[in-house]
């Protein structure tokens, strides 16, 4: 693997905080700051820590303690503190951390359909669909018909266009329904694998629990918001031997059995919601079932639906929210006040606000409106997958973590056994004025930005 070199880069937009920057310099630490900064993969968001790491030789005969290899101080360290990469998924939050979010959500996704770490190569042969999962309406919205003609407001809305999703009458659009159901999204797609798997049994002619010795279901998805703000998800289904991915499935699975369960037990999941003034709620899918062969020409204009693209498909919206398709916020609102500064679209608003008085109701309180009113009442995970699908994003993240200390240990043999002591306290987050121009200044070192994912 080449060596990147870190560049820095001194033409900047934005105005440098000289007087900062110049204490760095006086002080002798403004080299290692930027080896500091360098480390966190472009990470703008980190974690600051205070606090020890202390690691000893230990014989591995006696198990006595010995010499101390390493010794790690914050106070000690150019910015003062340990900084620690944020590795939150949203763009809007950080662009790198996010970005690494992606390509390791791209990874799992293609080891489900093609095979690689740990996956068996076959899986590719087994039936796989790619299935959308949307909302049911809560009432009419500015849209862009696919047939040309103009939306019922009369207007032929730009893909720009900000009204877009928002409700042609706000006064009579069901914002109650619509938060609501983002908040039993969660449980409706747990539903609905369990009826997947009741439907299979069925085609195949076997119970359920026969089901388990012939065949399984596994799946990966994503959860994406539409314009109006309503939950949809985005799955790959594949069909497995009894042992999941490692096994063939029976002669009698085939794409197309899957795709007609998946459609039947769209229409048959229900979950019951509260009963708010009167008024019963149940949630269901809406009509809007688009199920598609994976390796089938009926993607994308006829082209070719292909692992690739399913994989990159799932991996842009894992690191989405609320705040890019309908513009409402990226954090925890702490009081609804706050709504009246934030320059968000009134459909949001409206969305935000409902969920704010919801999650007021005792009732209520299990769903936790307020603390997830800023994503529309949805509280589940954005990507969530079956236990034998594939690998898993821990894993991923401990090879990368492994293949950095591998790399840092290259030219320094280290003894069989050690013990380490460490103590850190959170401290914060976030950059300086001084250390934030510097790090956008800077190219990540080599071995922060997911090398050891590939392949």
């Amino acid at each position: 693997m080449p060596v990147r070199r870190r560049t820095v880069i001194f033409a900047r937009a934005t105005p440098p905080p000289l007087p900062e920057l110049s204490n760095l310099a006086a002080g002798g630490t403004l080299p290692g700051i930027l080896r500091q900064l360098s480390g966190l993969g472009g990470c703008t968001h980190p974690i600051r820590l205070d606090g020890h790491r202390t690691e000893y030789d230990v014989d591995a005969t006696t198990g006595e303690v010995g010499r101390i290899l390493r010794h790690l101080d914050s106070s000690e360290l150019p910015a003062g503190q340990l900084l620690v990469r944020c590795n939150n998924r949203r763009t809007t939050r950080c662009a790198a951390c996010s970005e690494v979010y992606r390509r390791d959500t791209f990874q799992l996704i293609t080891a489900g359909l093609r095979g690689g770490k740990g996956t068996p190569e076959h899986v590719a042969t087994h039936p796989r669909v790619f299935a959308t999962f949307t909302a049911p309406g809560f009432g009419p919205v500015h849209n862009r018909r696919t047939d040309g003609r103009p939306c019922r407001c009369g207007t032929h809305h730009d893909q720009e266009d900000e009204a877009l999703g928002s409700a042609l009458d706000p006064d009579t659009y069901d914002y109650e329904a619509a938060v609501l159901w983002n908040a039993h999204a969660g449980p409706l797609w747990r539903r609905f694998s369990t009826y997947l798997r009741r439907e299979v049994a069925k085609r195949a002619g076997l119970s359920q629990r026969e089901l388990r010795d012939h065949a399984r279901v596994s799946f990966a998805k994503v959860a994406e918001y539409q314009k109006r703000g309503a939950v949809h998800f985005h799955a790959v289904i594949r069909l497995d031997g009894p042992g999941g991915g490692e096994t063939p499935p029976p002669a009698w699975a085939t794409a197309e059995l899957l795709t007609d369960a998946i459609g039947a037990a769209a229409s048959k999941v229900q979950v019951d919601g509260p009963t708010i003034d009167g008024r019963a709620h149940a949630f269901v899918f809406g009509r809007q079932l688009d199920v598609r062969t994976i390796r089938s020409a009926d993607f994308n204009d006829g082209q070719e639906l292909t692992e690739r693209a399913v994989a990159a498909y799932i991996a842009k919206y894992a690191t989405k929210g609320a705040e890019t398709a309908t513009g409402a916020l990226d954090r925890p609102l702490k009081f609804v006040a706050e709504l009246a500064q934030l320059d968000i679209s009134e459909h949001a608003r409206r969305l935000i606000r409902t969920a704010w008085a919801l999650g007021a109701r005792k009732d209520l309180e299990h769903l936790r409106l307020r603390a997830w009113a800023h994503m529309l009442g949805f509280r589940g995970h954005f990507s969530t997958k079956s236990r034998r699908y594939s690998t898993t994003l821990g894993a991923l993240r401990d090879a990368r973590a492994e293949w950095r200390r591998a790399q840092a240990a290259a030219n320094e043999p280290a003894p069989e056994t050690t013990y380490v002591l460490a103590h850190w306290v959170f401290a914060g987050t976030g950059l300086s004025d001084a250390e934030a121009w510097l790090a956008a200044s800077l190219e990540p070192a080599p071995g922060t930005e997911g090398e050891p994912t590939r392949g």
